[in-house]
């Protein structure tokens, strides 16, 4: 009696150890997949089962497609792909901003094009400006400080600009979803990147805050900056200068020149992406290239082949015959915004 009384005690000991063992992997993050839905916000559909099924082949131990960690690098288009781009990137509502507020110093933008247009509030006479009449704009908005100073602004501007829709702030028009496969993938040994054609230094004073996504892992365009030091202090000056595009055919040459490895794993949502996409899915092994279809007018925006922002047409034609997922906004996504507003991680 006494021999089963020990023995039934072990037992009982050893259950509480065994749960008590569970239950700090659980607090610590690891990823026990009966605790919860890794994708909470995803309706169950032939998507979701797809990225489940892609993370499960290249981490599984004993899988002939295992991919070390080393190498699992899976790579964000920002725009439109993690947030909202509709009606305008978000970068150049930023920058029409910027020129209603330095317009005191330079007295002659109200007669010259492209500020004329930006300060009249007249797209369709910015839009006709072009490339060049964008760019030029951009120069005069987002030069002429340091990389601190410019990093400070941006912050500001973000906390108190609104979305022209929604009326939330701009980190407040995050995917949900997208918010949610960022956090699976790394639960999962990935590292994320965002590889952007918006501004590097746009992004970086914000993206680890509301993706979880380090400076060091964001690359996108870049203007030149220059080691000056004033006041006896070492600064970066920003300069007025073009130095990277990083979108269509820049953004795999951005991905090699700033991260060093070819990802295993690639997602966005327009032509701009397309190469990236192409250049990440013909590599060797299991590959992941997804496309976020915008196809839900009344949660959020419905465009694609004749938008004039995130235009998606070769990418829509190609993906099957490429194996890219095109994932319903409308279908796939239980909810786009968190229901609070709320877009930082948890």
């Amino acid at each position: 009696m006494k021999a089963a009384t020990r023995r039934s005690g072990v037992c009982a000991r050893h259950l509480i150890l065994v749960l008590l063992v569970l239950l700090v992997l659980f607090v610590n993050g690891a990823p026990l997949a009966w605790a919860s839905d890794v994708l909470p916000s995803w309706n169950d559909t032939a998507a979701k089962k797809a990225i489940v099924a892609f993370v499960d082949k290249v981490t599984t131990p004993g899988s002939p497609d295992l991919v070390p960690p080393a190498e699992r690098v899976a790579v964000f288009d920002n725009d439109g792909t993690l947030w909202s781009e509709q009606p305008m990137y978000v970068q150049l509502a930023f920058a029409l901003d910027r020129v209603k507020a330095l317009a005191p110093q330079h007295p002659y933008w109200k007669d010259k094009p492209p500020f004329k247009a930006a300060l009249e509030g007249d797209m369709k006479a910015l839009a006709e400006s072009g490339e060049h009449g964008l760019l030029e704009l951009v120069m005069a908005t987002h030069a002429g400080n340091t990389t601190e100073e410019f990093a400070a602004i941006v912050k500001d501007w973000l906390a108190t600009a609104r979305h022209p829709k929604s009326g939330r702030r701009y980190t407040e028009m995050v995917y949900q979803p997208m918010l949610e496969l960022l956090a699976y993938l790394r639960a999962n040994g990935f590292k994320t990147f965002i590889v952007s054609g918006g501004g590097v230094e746009f992004m970086r004073p914000w993206a680890e805050q509301v993706y979880g996504v380090p400076p060091e892992q964001v690359v996108g365009s870049s203007i030149k900056t220059r080691y000056e030091v004033r006041d006896g202090k070492p600064v970066l000056a920003r300069l007025p200068e073009l130095n990277f595009i990083d979108d269509k055919a820049g953004k795999p040459a951005g991905i090699n020149q700033h991260i060093g490895r070819r990802p295993i794993a690639a997602f966005g949502n327009s032509d701009g992406d397309f190469q990236m996409l192409e250049w990440t899915t013909a590599g060797g092994g299991a590959r992941l290239g997804l496309i976020v279809h915008h196809d839900d007018a009344e949660r959020e925006y419905a465009y694609d082949r004749q938008s004039h922002v995130g235009r998606l047409d070769k990418g829509l034609d190609e993906a099957p015959q490429r194996g890219w997922l095109v994932v319903s906004m409308k279908d796939d996504w239980k909810q786009i915004f968190r229901a609070d507003g709320s877009a930082l991680r948890d």
